[in-house]
């Protein structure tokens, strides 16, 4: 409502829209940026699709690559923190929220960096499909920038105020509200209207969050009382298979559930009987916890739900459903080799917060 993903997004378009994919590339790199800073995946396509889809049919993009390039950049929303659903896992699993964000940051950049060599070889493929445009002035880059800096400027108030250790994870979240708040009126778009509609999804989210809570830790006692997840630990631990083999397994689990409930729900079922697995193997709770949010991502794309497919289709009805999922593929094949490489290589998760101290 304040403008901050419009202007973020034409930021990003100002430096790299002129090369061919350029826009594709903006719109996962604001995806990125905006899901950073509201660190919801379903708000990050709601608004990029508002912002980002108009502007690639408009100049030429193939409508199936356009739509997946948003739907599968919303994904990064709940991969970079500060992210929901790492802090539901982080309190449901008792692990320092902190630590679950530092672990975090390593994979975020992945996950961006991968999308983004995912429009590389598709605009190298299908070059009439992604069209070029035209360079932008440094005039124009300038005033981009000047506009962008209250976006810049939050993200980067609620990022070094975390990790300079500054205000803690709550307080950083009571800051950035405030901060945008400020914003929204500082630039003449707050109205009670407005901020009537705001109070009312903040109080709905809230409750959502805390109903997910109390019933996750509800369901976690009684099935801890019926010793399901004992005998579900012991039935993995005397299978005669490498643990690698016991995670892929739990990978596919994740990966069909998300495509049918939604992640936080899906985590929440399973995190009891799960996570007793995954410290039986030998893993880190941690590095589970990451892998496990960016599975839960795939989940979001996969099709039959998808719900990042369902929000954008939505908004842009014009787009069929399964257009939409066909101009996921490149991304979703991006993000399955980013998640192998991470599960042969756990250090890249672990190694910053170790490094920091935090494990």
């Amino acid at each position: 409502m304040s403008g901050l993903s419009a202007d973020l997004y034409n930021l990003v378009n100002a430096f790299i829209g002129h090369r061919r994919g350029g826009l594709a590339v903006a719109t996962v790199t604001g995806c990125g940026a905006f899901g950073a800073v509201c660190g919801s995946s379903i708000a990050t396509v709601a608004t990029m699709t508002r912002v980002a889809l108009p502007q690639m049919i408009e100049r030429g993009y193939r409508p199936s690559f356009a739509a997946g390039s948003i739907a599968a950049g919303g994904t990064l929303g709940i991969v970079i923190p500060p992210s929901l659903i790492i802090v539901i896992y982080a309190v449901l699993a008792d692990e320092f929220v902190l630590a679950m964000f530092a672990a975090a940051i390593v994979p975020g950049i992945l996950a961006v960096a991968f999308q983004l060599m995912a429009v590389w070889v598709y605009a190298r493929l299908y070059p009439q499909a992604v069209p070029a445009q035209e360079r932008s002035s440094g005039r124009q880059r300038w005033q981009a920038l000047r506009q962008a800096w209250a976006v810049l400027l939050l993200g980067l108030m609620v990022t070094l105020g975390i990790y300079g250790g500054i205000v803690t994870v709550t307080e950083a979240a009571a800051l950035g509200a405030v901060a945008a708040f400020v914003l929204t009126w500082v630039r003449g778009r707050l109205s009670f209207a407005v901020f009537k509609q705001v109070a009312y999804e903040t109080a709905v989210n809230s409750g959502m969050i805390y109903l997910i809570i109390i019933g996750a830790f509800s369901f976690s006692y009684f099935l801890a009382l019926s010793g399901l997840p004992q005998e579900i630990v012991g039935w993995i631990g005397g299978l005669d298979v490498p643990p690698i083999v016991v995670i892929l397994a739990l990978y596919l689990m994740y990966i069909v559930l998300g495509a049918v409930f939604e992640s936080v729900a899906a985590m929440v079922v399973t995190l009891p009987f799960v996570l007793p697995i995954i410290l039986l193997l030998g893993y880190d709770p941690i590095w589970w916890g990451v892998m496990l949010v960016m599975v839960s991502g795939l989940g979001m794309i996969t099709p039959p739900i998808g719900m990042n497919v369902f929000v954008l289709h939505g908004l842009a009805p014009h787009i069929p459903i399964g257009t939409i999922f066909k101009g996921i593929v490149p991304f979703f094949l991006a993000d399955l080799t980013r998640i192998l490489i991470l599960t042969l290589i756990p250090v890249l998760v672990t190694w910053l917060p170790t490094a920091m101290g935090l494990m």
